[in-house]
């Protein structure tokens, strides 16, 4: 049921006639989109959080300036994407730069699947859908300016018209357009030369085996196993913990000096965040008799080889939706 029809039904012409309960629960059906919105453009789960949650406080303060010109839901995409800019303008004015990202946050599956279907989208659009949610898309997206990637957002992910997006941002359609290219080309520098092949079946499997023999080398600590798995070009990094490690050698010898090899009592869990393959990891301790959370590992794999790994602290798996702690094994 749409907007409209639901206010034609409460008898009213405007959203200023509307009480809270009722404005609330016209929102809050748009929470998880706009979320998702808010978090390409700001890269950290919680901030998205803060901004839906400034976006319906504005919206709800601002209710009589909603004249039905546009869909209730492209006015509340408006509110967010500005309230994502003045939280840009305010706590980073500069984009992100040396490929480290240190306010980057995981993204659950399991609340990615709360999104509405689009029952008319097609292939390219659930292609799209899926890679402008992945690690890799949205560090690139975080070394752009902010109003570039508010453009490149709108108009390539959203799929707004020009106009539109020039509306929103009070600027003309010709800066609009020239953002654009600008965002673009400014993407390309950053994104991984390859694109992932999610259709393939054959590939898929590939994909699970090899997580799965990750999962097994990590819990045993092999590291000769680890490192035959990794592309020459691997990449590594561990937001918000500073550093961003390039290349097979590097990234290995970065696990031997932080004493992995000596890590003992290891579980490993294949989750998947981000529409990526992902393990999250438990270790034992024995005050507590039990696996308690250490960190999660999100893979991007091309090829049948690892190409990155983003790791991500034990803070992260409450909002995983993972287990606060394991039990000894043999008695689950």
């Amino acid at each position: 049921m749409s907007t409209d029809t639901r206010l034609e039904e409460l008898g009213v012409s405007g959203l200023g006639e509307v009480d809270e309960p009722t404005f609330s629960g016209l929102a809050e059906r748009h929470r998880r989109e706009l979320h998702v919105h808010c978090y390409r453009l700001l890269g950290s789960f919680e901030d998205a959080e803060d901004t839906v949650q400034e976006t319906f406080l504005r919206a709800w303060r601002r209710r009589e300036t909603f004249e039905g010109r546009s869909t209730f839901r492209a006015w509340l995409y408006r509110i967010a994407t500005n309230a994502c800019l003045d939280l840009l303008a305010k706590c980073r004015p500069e984009p992100a730069t040396g490929g480290e990202v240190p306010w980057l946050q995981p993204y659950p599956d399991r609340l990615l699947d709360e999104l509405p279907a689009d029952d008319a989208a097609g292939p390219e659009s659930v292609a799209v859908a899926r890679e402008t949610i992945e690690l890799a898309y949205l560090v690139a997206v975080q070394h752009l300016a902010p109003r570039p990637r508010a453009v490149l957002i709108l108009r390539d992910v959203l799929g707004w018209p020009a106009k539109d997006v020039a509306q929103l941002l009070g600027d003309s359609v010709n800066s609009v357009n020239s953002a654009l290219q600008r965002a673009r080309a400014g993407l390309r520098e950053h994104l991984p030369a390859e694109r992932q092949d999610w259709t393939g079946a054959e590939e898929d499997a590939r994909t699970r085996e090899l997580v799965r023999r990750y999962t097994d080398a990590s819990v045993a600590t092999d590291i000769p196993a680890l490192t035959a798995m990794l592309r020459d070009d691997v990449r590594c990094s561990m937001p918000p913990t500073p550093g961003l490690y390039v290349g097979r050698d590097n990234v290995v010898s970065n696990w031997v000096e932080d004493g992995f090899e000596g890590m003992k009592g290891l579980r490993g869990v294949p989750i998947s965040v981000n529409r990526q393959p992902a393990v999250a990891f438990y270790l034992w301790q024995e005050r507590e008799s039990a696996y308690l959370p250490l960190t999660v590992d999100v893979l991007r794999v091309t090829g049948g080889e690892i190409t990155e790994i983003v790791t991500f602290h034990d803070d992260r798996f409450p909002r995983l939706g993972l287990p606060e702690r394991l039990p000894a094994i043999g008695t689950e």
